[in-house]
Order: C-alpha cells, then structure tokens, then sequence
C-alpha cells in the first residue's frame, strides 16, 4: 500500500497536458469511486482513531498521523451510502488536501491508479439529479469488461461537513469601487456545483452578474461564440475565474486556448482550485493566467476582483 503513490510527485507533469490520474478505490461495495490522485497525500491501513465527541456525524474520529490530528471521515457514509463496518472488511485511509486543509477519508479497497485524459471525463448523467456526490464519471477496462468510474465531488462533501462562509471581512471592500461592480459580468467555470454555489454566493454580493459553465470545453464553446458574433470579450466579461481540474477540459488548457486566440487573448483569467503549492504557481505562469487563489478564499477573490477593474478603469 506505501508503494501506491510513491511516485505522486513526479505525476503533475500530467496536469496541463490535459490529463489526470484517478486512484481507484472501493466502498466495500461493488462500485468503483475515484478521485484526482493530484489531491492525495499518501494512503495507508486505518490507524487506531480517537473519537470526538460533538464532532460532525460523519467525522468518525482523528488520526494522528506523525504527531499531526488529521479528522477522517467516513466518505462512504458522507455520500449517502447505510453504515457498512463489518469485521474482515478492508479498510483504508486516503490522506488529502483540499483547500488548505488536510483530511482523511475511510474507504474500502484502495485499486490501483489509472492515467487518463480529461476528454475521457464525462459530467454525471443529469437524471442523477443535483443532489449526486459525483462530480464526473469515466470508463475503464478491466477484465475484459467495462467498468464505470464514478468521480466523488469531495469539495459537495467537504462543504456538508465544514461550514464555508461567504461574507466578505470587514475593510476589504473598496467602498469606491463597490459602485462600477454592479452589472459587470464575471465567468465562473467550475465542474462542482458547490463550488461555483460558494463563488458566486461572495461576488454576487458586489452587485456582480455571474455567468456559469461546467467545464473548460463549455466555457471556451461561449467564449468562442462571442467572438464570432463580432463581440469583444474584454467587454463581455470583467473576468473569468477557472478551477484547474474539470471534465473534457481542464483549467490550464482552458487558459492555453484563450491565449492562442488572439480574439480573446487579453481576458482576465484568475484559477481558482483546490489543488496548492508551488506547482499550481508555475502552471499559471507556464500557462497564463493572471493570478493564482486557493480555494476557498472570499476575501481573496474581492481582491482578485477589485485589482481587476482597477487596473481596467486606469
């Protein structure tokens, strides 16, 4: 199991390229669940957990990992599954960092990973209704049949248990700019509904008028389309504010595409992610975005907006 993902630091080649890796795991059922394997940690057996009384009912204790408390949750009670902790049954604890954070998640049988593309990703079917934990499904062949993977929305999880706050910190917002925000139109692509939910809940508190799309390949799609009706994109959108990791396209590319066309080249683009570290601020420097922010970060994202119609209205 140590030896899963001992080569995760040499995998984020792969991201820009418009390709990902999932690991692969079960819930102690016959469907297969992934996530991007970028987010990971490490994986290892479920260490002894020290229970937390008044914690979140699907918080079934804390680990501590090298001295270091990391909550774990029961990601198979979290989407929605009945209680399923028999004896015999395998458990393993996928260690992840999602905006800024570092959590565990218990999970069956961990699989194996698999490197894909993100045109291989496919948005849930829209029968699944929106309250799915999916954020995206894909097939595999194994055994020589055809398995379908389904893609966990961990940041829908992550925000039923932690409470995300949308309100803006006082002496944040530029009471002189507040005024030329109203009616602008700002771009938000994300492939999770919580996010774009947590993202537009804080701009639309500025008098912003958002627009939605679920994935680089819808966002670039609208975009493109403007241009051939002879609009200026620069006058269309304030700005467009990306996650990296999406079906069909992902954000980097997204951002590649919109600086190869010369139509829409000078557009503001801010990403927006889960995924930190120094390599998300080279990829924005490779690729060309204007600025980099962690989710999920309000006051941030004001200023990202704010520095924006500064620089636009000087």
């Amino acid at each position: 199991m140590s030896g899963v993902l001992n080569t995760v630091d040499q995998r984020t080649n792969l991201v820009g390229e418009n390709r990902l890796e999932l690991l692969l795991f079960s819930l102690n059922s016959m469907q297969i669940f992934a996530i991007n394997v970028f987010k990971v940690k490490e994986v290892i057996k479920l260490p002894p957990l020290t229970k937390m009384p008044g914690s979140h009912h699907h918080i079934t204790g804390v680990a501590s990992l090298r001295g270091n408390p990391v909550p774990v949750i029961d990601l198979r009670s979290a989407i929605g599954f009945p209680p399923s902790r028999l004896e015999n049954q395998e458990e393993n604890l996928i260690i992840t960092e999602y905006n800024r954070s570092v959590q565990g998640f218990l999970v069956g049988q961990v699989r194996n990973i698999v490197n894909t593309a993100w045109t291989e990703i496919q948005p849930p079917p829209k029968t699944t209704g929106r309250s799915n934990y999916l954020t995206a499904i894909t097939q595999i062949n194994e055994d020589d049949s055809v398995q379908i993977v389904e893609i966990i929305d961990v940041e829908k999880v992550l925000a039923e248990i932690v409470d995300y706050d949308v309100s803006i910190s006082e002496g944040v917002l530029d009471e002189e700019l507040s005024h030329q925000m109203v009616g602008r139109n700002v771009l938000i692509v994300d492939d999770s509904s919580t996010a774009r939910a947590q993202v537009k809940g804080t701009l639309s508190q500025l008098g912003l008028n958002i627009i939605e799309c679920c994935d680089g390949l819808e966002a670039l799609t609208l975009l493109k389309s403007w241009c051939d009706e002879g609009k200026t994109i620069t006058d269309e959108l304030l700005l467009m504010i990306t996650d990296a990791e999406m079906p069909e396209m992902d954000g980097y590319k997204l951002t590649y595409e919109i600086r190869n066309d010369a139509r829409m080249k000078d557009l503001h683009i801010v990403l927006n992610t889960s995924l930190s570290g120094s390599f998300n601020e080279a990829m924005v420097e490779k690729v060309g975005c204007n600025d980099f922010i962690s989710k999920f970060q309000p006051d941030l994202l004001v200023g990202a907006v704010q520095g924006r119609l500064r620089k636009q209205l000087s």
